[in-house]
């Protein structure tokens, strides 16, 4: 039986992906997808998730806008990895799915308050629709299958040394996501780093021939000059030298843990997420240590089968290009 799963995102290359693979799978049932500032300013965001399914076919599934700015903090974005419009790279058509006439995260809570406890969270941008939902309607806790997340890190961070770019635009939300007691996966950089775009990847969608396939690598293509562009990953023992040239596509890994949990190997551990550090603002500090006083409040993602997550990933833009190519008919 597929998953239910509602998508709060903040598009961006990676968060287009993650939108491909969670509709283009058939073990996903993707319910709404729900959009928040971060990589960009939110109307940018919401422009990108509408125009992402507009190429790929997507008129089933609500979108809608949520929170233009963190709970407390200016808003930081990442036009500096995705640029000034969020999602550079192609040329993109004149979006024609139209926004759903709700806030999002009146959306989430409605959706989880009609569920029976069947619906997984998917957040891949800042937490900050997720945790204004839990302070609005703090049933939805017991509401939720799981919270996938992608953001945070057990080691180092991206945006700074010590904290992952989500949970630095609005650590405050995050901490309430973190405390709120339901059950927390964070797909956070030390998996995702693992994910790298590289030149088979390129090649492999290539092959594929789709319009829709096209697109997803002139998107990959801007994502990947930008990231070059800027200071080179520090490289771990996890992957050959140069290999931190491609860049990593982080927020689909947590559709993949949705789909195939065992693409994904996590470890329980405690994870508080730093609020107040002047130098480790949005730090998710990771006790893998037994603790009686501080039990497991996350499963952490360590490992990725990076041949798996990226048959997925195909795979679902392969599914969607053929669904589009059977929708248009034959040609004349």
């Amino acid at each position: 039986m597929s998953s239910k799963v509602i998508l709060d995102c903040d598009p961006g290359h990676d968060d287009a992906v993650a939108i491909l693979l969670a509709y283009g799978n058939p073990e996903i049932e993707l319910l709404a997808i729900t959009t928040v500032a971060g990589n960009q300013t939110l109307d940018r965001t919401t422009l990108n998730a509408r125009r992402v399914c507009t190429v790929a076919g997507i008129r089933d599934v609500p979108i809608a806008a949520g929170c233009d700015r963190p709970l407390l903090r200016e808003l930081i974005t990442a036009a500096h990895v995705h640029g000034e419009s969020g999602l550079e790279g192609p040329s993109w058509p004149e979006p024609d799915v139209p926004l759903a006439g709700v806030h999002a995260v009146d959306l989430i809570v409605d959706l989880l308050l009609a569920s029976d406890g069947e619906v997984t969270l998917i957040p891949t941008g800042p937490l900050t629709n997720i945790a204004l939902a839990v302070r609005r309607e703090p049933r939805i806790v017991s509401r939720v299958r799981e919270v996938v997340l992608m953001g945070g890190s057990a080691t180092r961070g991206n945006q700074t040394p010590a904290a992952e770019f989500n949970l630095l635009v609005d650590p405050e939300a995050a901490a309430i996501v973190f405390e709120a007691g339901w059950p927390l996966t964070m797909v956070g950089l030390d998996l995702t780093r693992q994910a790298r775009v590289t030149p088979g990847v390129m090649e492999r969608l290539l092959r594929l021939g789709s319009p829709l396939s096209r697109v997803v690598v002139q998107m990959l293509e801007a994502y990947r000059d930008r990231h070059r562009q800027l200071a080179p990953d520090p490289v771990p023992i996890l992957w050959p030298a140069g290999v931190e040239r491609d860049p990593p596509l982080h927020d689909p890994c947590a559709v993949a843990r949705v789909i195939e949990p065992a693409c994904v190997e996590c470890v329980e551990a405690f994870v508080a997420v730093e609020t107040r550090g002047q130098w480790t603002s949005g730090m998710t500090v990771t006790d893998f240590r037994p603790s009686p006083g501080r039990p497991p409040n996350a499963r952490v993602a360590l490992r990725l089968d990076v041949d798996r997550f990226w048959d997925l990933v195909v795979g679902a833009v392969e599914q969607l290009g053929l669904d589009a190519a059977r929708s248009r008919g034959p040609a004349a």
